[in-house]
């Protein structure tokens, strides 16, 4: 067996909708609403199944907060969530272009002779 078999990360689906569905605090139903709208995107079972993450399972309840304590509307909660995942990925990338600017200043200061 492979050693990293058991291996799990926050992104691995494990969850069937009845035990996301108990550990969110929310109805089955309204897992499955929120998978329609977009705002979560479960894993499937080679039957179709939705099957739930750990991070799917903190973003179904940063939803509920959101519409309950917040008061935002789904659409609304939706382009939230497209706007946090789209800071990240700019984040990513300035980090990634950061370390290749450095990168190539290093270079530059190591080939070139000095003044």
């Amino acid at each position: 067996m492979d050693a990293n078999f058991f291996d799990l990360s926050d992104e691995t689906p494990v969850y069937v909708i009845s035990v996301a569905a108990q550990l969110s605090g929310l109805h089955p139903q309204t897992l499955r609403q929120y998978d329609r709208l977009g705002l979560v995107s479960p894993g499937r079972t080679a039957g179709r199944g939705r099957l739930y993450s750990t991070r799917d399972i903190v973003l179904l309840r940063e939803v509920q907060r959101l519409s309950q304590q917040e008061g935002i509307n789904l659409a609304g909660i939706k382009r939230i969530l497209e706007l946090e995942n789209e800071n990240l990925r700019i984040r990513s990338e300035m980090a990634r272009l950061t370390a290749e600017v450095a990168m190539m200043r290093a270079l530059i200061r190591y080939e070139l002779p000095p003044a």
